[in-house]
């Protein structure tokens, strides 16, 4: 049953430098040397070309990421990028052991593999470690009883004094190797503690029960592997008494775990079974005697009894928990119902320590002890600590825990985050709580590059040796900087020596883009990396050229004191224009059909017909029409000869449908327009447009097909004609007739009424002949 799990320690943290970690972190780092550059994370790299820098970069850019530098022309031979590595220096395999087989002493059994590593750690790269531990079969079994002897445990004790006996047949069914040992504690023996009187010392019980004297802790029985040995002795025990109802049970505890060899503790795993049913006191409640000494944390046992609990004070949880953990002790707390929340709480402190319920008079401790065996083995620990050269050991990472199969595997990335002072090497330790083996891992740092071997000191090429020559530059002198270490720092910033960063005599230090060290612009950097200023006045960048399609230089060259030189076959001051004229060829294999020229990839059409991007495009050329009627038809109509092929043959063009033909496109100067008129196979017309504009042909047809009347309906239409005209003319007779009929009738009405008439015969008075007769007075009748 493999349990795989994978940790990550990211915790050996010795930068001595704050690096920003957005961007290109190697760039922003300022590193001055191919050590610095090295720690500041596992992309980075050192160039160490002494050609590499431009004028004006300043040692710092020679440290970048491997692609950067590489693009920016240092050779990959040329590059320091050291990584790191591991060796194995003890790999003992882990003892596959059963119950009943051979014995074996405990430092013979292996539990953890492998025991011991060396890693080379290099700022930034983690380094991946695997380990196995698995649980032993029969793993030999340590387990002290310590108990409270104060007057409310008498009736517990009765049942303890068998446990020896009892308690060693039912571990013969985990391991055939158990030992066994007892202890008792009470409270200090100062006044306020105890009594109220001297004489209360003696016998603090009230009554007539005979009690012992009060003690803090005392080693009853050390380790043993009799049973009856241990009832022998328990049997002898008596109650003790004191005054308040917390007990001095963590100076016992204290006590227990310290003194291994007045316990008799062994290599193997160890349980601390702490029965009370009691509260405790912990570190200041010693003050109620006036004791103000914190716990020491040393074994200060003395015929098996604690001497030093009027002068010590008890110690802490967070004392305790350091010497139990560093004992690998387990705690089992045997407490009563009444007192289970305060030693669940103290339970979550305490790591692998278990609590189970102990009933009033104890009968149950060996079920409890039993079942929380069972249960606390199968939780796993980790601690990780470090043990730095001043021997001091500090907790790095401690305590994950879950749920613990016969084996486990554990993938672990230790990661180093720069480098510790002087580089010295480190020492970490992997260790299970409750078990003595451990996995010690020795820390190398990788803080200095493979060149730093070979630097000169004193060099010459570092202006009159003020510095060591290695990785291709110079690292100056405590006092000197420089490029080449040239100037003291009190010299840096003379006016004598700005003069020297003045382009032509000009104003401007630097070109404003830079500083003047040393008589020598050293340009500043850009948020983005990957842009720089550069010259000797710092008056060039690569980022200031002229850019073609949202891209510098078109993405065809490199940008150069803001002149783009551009790649092969491109040219144009954004390098946008292509000399390729392979893209200008027609299908006849002619440079623009021959109706044009290529000028940067692109034919540029002379003869005003023809367009395209080869000048093969005709829309006014004969057949153009013809040649488009099949593709109109089945994607307009749906019909014609490549309607079942309409989708993969004709889907050159943008169909746009219009009412009418008013609606249709008028030519114009802009591009050629062909209208067509086809007719198909119905002898139905339809009317569309074809247009190259630029390179999208667009096709507008109308909506609608113009039909002739067919055969099958003229005579329907005759016939219907006829009838129009027969009931014409049977209305047109009708009427007629009965027009004739009331003119009759309004005839023969006029002639009754003129008949009536009477008419009068008197004349007009002022009525006048119209008739003037004239006569010619020369007139003699001939």
């Amino acid at each position: 049953n493999i349990h795989k799990m994978h940790l990550k320690a990211v915790w050996l943290n010795y930068s001595s430098r704050s690096v920003l970690r957005s961007g290109n972190e190697c760039i922003k780092a300022n590193a001055l040397s191919c050590g610095e550059c090295i720690q500041v994370g596992a992309k980075c790299g050192w160039c160490t070309d002494t050609e590499f820098l431009k004028q004006g970069e300043p040692t710092s850019a020679r440290c970048d990421e491997l692609e950067s530098l590489m693009k920016r022309g240092c050779d990959a031979a040329r590059i320091e990028n050291p990584h790191g590595g591991q060796r194995i220096l003890k790999n003992k395999a882990v003892t596959n052991r059963k119950k009943g087989a051979e014995k074996l002493r405990p430092e013979d059994i292996t539990q953890i593999q492998p025991q011991k590593l060396s890693l080379n750690l290099r700022s930034g790269e983690p380094q991946n470690i695997k380990l196995r531990f698995k649980r032993a079969e029969d793993y030999p079994i340590d387990l002290y009883y310590l108990m409270d002897l104060s007057y409310s445990m008498k009736d517990d004790l009765e049942n303890v004094k068998n446990l020896g006996t009892s308690l060693m047949k039912e571990m013969s069914k985990i391991t055939s190797d158990f030992r066994i040992g007892f202890g008792s504690f009470v409270e200090k023996t100062v006044m306020p503690y105890i009594s109220t009187t001297p004489a209360k010392l003696l016998n603090p019980c009230t009554g007539d029960q005979n009690c012992t004297s009060p003690f803090s802790y005392k080693n009853v029985l050390k380790l043993t592997s009799n049973g009856h040995q241990f009832n022998s002795l328990v049997g002898k025990q008596q109650i003790s008494g004191n005054l308040d109802s917390p007990e001095g049970g963590f100076d016992a505890i204290m006590q227990v775990a310290v003194c291994g060899e007045h316990i008799g503790w062994r290599n193997v795993t160890r349980l601390l079974v702490f029965s009370t049913d009691a509260g405790f006191h912990f570190a200041g409640d010693g003050k109620l005697g006036g004791i103000v000494l914190p716990n020491d944390g040393r074994c200060h046992l003395e015929n098996n009894m604690y001497t030093m609990s009027h002068y010590y004070d008890y110690p802490s949880i967070a004392h305790l928990v350091q010497k139990l953990s560093e004992n690998n002790i387990q705690t089992i707390f045997a407490v009563t119902e009444e007192f289970q929340p305060v030693y669940k709480e103290l339970k979550n402190l305490i790591p692998k320590s278990a609590v189970g319920t102990l009933s009033a008079n104890s009968s149950n401790v060996i079920n409890l002890i039993v079942d929380a065996y069972n249960v606390s083995p199968w939780s796993f620990f980790i601690k990780i600590s470090s043990r730095r050269s001043d021997h001091h050991v500090s907790p790095i990472a401690c305590c994950f825990l879950f749920p613990m199969p016969s084996q486990v595997s554990f993938n672990i990335n230790i990661t180093a985050q720069g480098c510790p002072k002087q580089g010295k090497p480190e020492s970490i330790k992997i260790k299970p709580l409750g078990f003595t083996e451990e996995v010690e891992i020795l820390l190398n740092f990788i803080c200095e590059c493979d060149c730093h071997k070979q630097g000169i000191k004193n060099s010459d090429m570092c202006h009159n040796g003020n510095g060591t020559f290695e990785c291709g530059a110079c690292r100056c002198n405590k006092g000197r900087v420089g490029r080449q270490c040239e100037c003291r720092k009190d010299e840096v910033s003379t006016e004598d020596l700005d003069k020297n960063c003045r382009k032509d005599n000009g104003t401007d230090i630097c070109s404003n883009n830079g500083e003047c060290v040393c008589g020598t612009c050293e340009c500043k950097k850009r948020d983005n990396p990957e842009e720089r200023y550069s010259g000797k006045f710092c008056e060039c960048d690569n980022f200031n050229c002229d850019r073609s399609n949202n891209k510098l230089c078109g993405g065809h060259g490199r940008c150069e004191c803001r002149v783009c030189i551009c790649d092969a076959n491109y040219t144009g001051s954004a390098c946008d224009c292509s000399l390729d004229t392979s893209t200008c060829l027609a299908s006849n294999k002619q440079i623009c059909n021959g109706r044009g020229n290529c000028e940067c990839g692109t034919c540029r059409c002379t003869d005003p017909k023809f367009q395209g991007p080869t000048c093969e495009i005709c829309p006014t050329c004969p057949g153009v029409c013809t040649e488009h009627k099949s593709c109109v038809q089945c994607r307009a109509f749906g019909t014609g000869e490549k309607k079942d092929t309409c989708e993969r043959d004709c889907s050159y063009f943008n169909l746009i449908k219009v009412k009418d033909r008013d609606k249709l496109p008028q030519p114009v100067q802009a591009f050629p327009l062909m209208h067509c008129k086809e007719r198909d196979a119905n002898d139905c017309w339809f009317y569309y447009t074809y247009a190259v504009n630029n390179t999208e042909k667009e096709v507008h047809v109308v909506e609608t097909l113009e039909c002739p009347a067919g055969p099958d309906i003229i005579p329907i239409v005759a016939g219907v004609v006829t009838g129009i005209v027969l009931i014409g003319l049977a209305l047109l007779l009708i009427w007629k007739l009965l027009m004739i009929i009331h003119d009759r009738r309004e005839f023969a009405k006029f002639e009754k009424e003129k008949m009536n008439a009477k008419w009068d015969t008197g004349e007009n008075p002022i009525y006048k002949s119209a008739v003037t007769t004239v006569i010619n007075p020369k007139y003699e009748g001939k």
